[in-house]
Order: C-alpha cells, then structure tokens, then sequence
C-alpha cells in the first residue's frame, strides 16, 4: 500500500494574540500547501519538554490565552477548503465518547470529509482538576481510553447520517501495554514522538498487534514528529512513515510558518 508523503502542521493555540491569529495561521497553512492543520485539545497551554518517553512537565505552568478545540474545528471546516484537520489528540477523558463521535461526524459533514479524529488516554492533569475530571490514575485513564475507542466505533455505525467518509482514528502514543495494541486495533493512523531505532521497534509490535487484532496493518499510516531535517526524515520514510508533523508555538506578533517551508520542499521532492 503506497501513500504519499504528508506534512502536518500542529498550530498551538496557547500563547496565542487572539483567535484571528490562530484562524490566520490555519488559512496561511492551507495556502502553503500542508497537507493536515492539528490544533490541541487541553483547556490551558502545557508548558512541556518533548522526551522519548513522552512530554515531560517543566516546573512552571502559568495561565496564557488559550482556545478550546472542537469549537474551533468547527470554524476550520466551514473556513478551509483543502487541508484536513484534527487534534493531536483529543483527551478521552474530556468528553463522552459517543458525543465524541457525534461531535466528529458533524464537523466531518461541515469539512466535506476532511476530519481526522485524533484521540489519546490523556496526561495533562491541570486540565482535569480545573475543569473538574477525574484524573484517575494511568490504569483508569488507559480503560476509559480503550472502551472510548470501542464505543466511538460503535457509535460512528449508528449514527444518521452516517460521516462522509470512514472517519481517520489517530491514536498518539507508544506503550507497548495498552497503547500500541488499541493502535493494531482501532488506529488509521499512529503517531508518535520516537527515535528511529525505537520507532522500528515499536512498529514491528503495531504489525504484530494488528494481525492479531485481524486487521491488515498496512491499513495503519505511520506518522511522527518531525525529526529536524531532511536527512532524518529519509530514515524514517524508509521506515515506513509518511506522515510529519511539526509544532507551530505562537509569538506575540502571531504565528511564523517559516519553518513548515522545508518541510514542503522535502516532501515535494519525496513525492
């Protein structure tokens, strides 16, 4: 199964001037030729260093502007043309899973069949305690992850109408108990943070678990953080992984979308 090279542009909207800015950035992504526009879905701006092992919480975690992102998802699908969009992820934790898919559904018909639905157990606790979730533990966010994945499928086959297209389920993640068996389960596609050493590692345990699972795992696009260069990135598309992602933090002078210019060349050369 051949696919494309993609590129992922992932606009935080913590810090950001205003909302203009944000939806100016997405247009402004659109235009230069990304392939998907990823907003977050936490409820303040994690102040966090991206490790292997995943985001590791700096010491200090003040309050800045920040937006809710299925309201602007919404926005998005009536705005852009083109591009798909999604949450890299969507905390489970945070919503009712069939009022999830339900909420997918319609911003799916309002893009025209152009959401992707990224979803993940949740880690953030500040986004829990002050708007009133359980945090839990690791052990209950994972179960409540994996019967959300369950009942969003159920759901996405009930509803009426039914989403334009079968809705794309990013999973995010890379543990090898819980995580990567929902990806050979439920994923379209798997995202992740890793080194490539470790990313052949883990993806040899998604093609176990989705023949497993009874699923052809070349159905399962492999998508990763963007690893710096262009260099980098070949080792990884040899790897498999066509999809890249890079974050885009805002100034106060709004969004600079520079960087996302050698990301296109590399993969228009790719392509």
């Amino acid at each position: 199964m051949t696919r494309p090279v993609r590129i992922g542009a992932h606009l935080w909207p913590g810090g950001a001037p205003s909302y203009k800015s944000w939806r100016d950035a997405v247009l402004r992504a659109e235009d230069m030729g990304v392939d998907v526009v990823f907003g977050y879905d936490h409820f303040h701006k994690p102040f966090v260093r991206l490790t292997s092992e995943g985001p590791e919480l700096l010491p200090e975690q003040p309050d800045v502007a920040n937006f809710e992102a299925w309201t602007a998802l919404a926005a998005w699908a009536e705005m852009t043309t083109r591009v798909e969009i999604g949450t890299l992820v969507t905390g489970m934790g945070y919503r009712n899973p069939d009022l999830l898919a339900d909420m997918a559904r319609t911003v799916d018909h309002i893009s025209g069949g152009r959401l992707i639905l990224g979803v993940g157990s949740g880690w953030y606790e500040k986004d829990y305690s002050v708007y009133g979730y359980d945090y839990g533990t690791v052990k209950s966010r994972m179960d409540h992850f994996a019967d959300g994945l369950r009942r969003i499928e159920h759901r996405l086959a009930q509803l009426n109408p039914p989403p334009v297209r079968p809705i794309p389920i990013l999973i995010g993640g890379s543990g090898e108990k819980r995580t990567l068996p929902l990806v050979g389960r439920h994923a379209t596609i798997w995202h992740s943070f890793l080194d490539l050493d470790t990313f052949r590692r883990k993806d040899d345990l998604v093609r176990q678990f989705a023949t497993e699972a009874g699923r052809d795992e070349r159905v399962i696009e492999r998508s990763i953080a963007w690893p710096g260069d262009g260099g980098a990135a070949d080792g990884y598309a040899a790897a498999g992984v066509t999809l890249y992602t890079t974050e885009i933090h805002p100034t106060d002078l709004g969004y600079d979308l520079s960087p996302l210019k050698d990301l296109l060349a590399w993969r228009d050369n790719r392509n």
